[in-house]
């Protein structure tokens, strides 16, 4: 949930999109709809648009889990580097934000590996769960309500398979996490979460700063 990685200056920055981007061209559109929007900064940055999709064709991955959709951005670039058999489910509590992303997926092809589900996040997690989806997605994007971000966090790491991976993002918060004058319920529940996964014997740890910094918790098998 920032427009580009946070910390570097203009110069710097345009440099780097000048030699690592390769935005697809829908993924661009996307983006630039998006910016009009009230809360355009909700979006990812492109540069982490194209590491997750990195990621899933490094890790292989063919069902993936997204708990805050928007509008589309992030699914579609992982939807993007999946095989044809992949398949994303996104969680996303509005309607309006869904109907702007599946124009877009629609548009680029991919809505057949796209289903969204509708409503709090916590609840269509804990739904899956009960219909016996536990340790089926080989990764979860977490993007949604900062103060449910430990929640989140706990019941997908029920949902991803052992060997999974878990992303999170907005885990530097624009550099709020580190300036203790900042005591909002958001950046006091990021802070948690970020101390939790330090110590957390379930997971392999590494924090990227790319975009506004994007946690990689890799699930141990046992």
């Amino acid at each position: 949930m920032t427009k580009q990685t946070w910390g570097l200056n203009a110069s710097l920055y345009d440099y780097y999109q000048a030699i690592a981007f390769r935005e697809p061209d829908i993924l661009k559109e996307l983006r630039q709809a998006t910016s009009q929007l009230p809360m355009a900064n909700m979006q990812i940055a492109p540069e982490q648009g194209q590491f997750m999709a990195l990621l899933v064709q490094l890790t292989g991955a063919r069902k993936i889990l997204e708990i805050g959709v928007f509008t589309g951005y992030s699914s579609l670039a992982l939807a993007l580097a999946l095989p044809p058999q992949g398949r994303v489910l996104g969680c996303e509590i509005s309607a309006e934000y869904a109907a702007i992303a599946r124009q877009f997926w629609q548009k680029a092809g991919v809505s057949e590996k796209i289903d969204v589900l509708l409503g709090p996040a916590v609840t269509s997690l804990e739904q899956l769960l009960a219909n016996g989806e536990q340790e089926s997605f080989d990764l979860a994007f977490i993007d949604a309500n900062k103060s449910d971000y430990d929640q989140y966090y706990e019941l997908s790491l029920q949902l991803v398979r052992p060997g999974g991976l878990i992303l999170i993002d907005n885990v530097l918060w624009y550099g709020k996490v580190a300036d203790e004058t900042v005591q909002d319920k958001a950046t006091q529940s990021i802070r948690h979460l970020n101390a939790k996964l330090h110590q957390d014997p379930r997971i392999s740890l590494c924090l990227v700063p790319i975009g506004d910094g994007l946690t990689l918790a890799l699930k141990h098998h046992c």
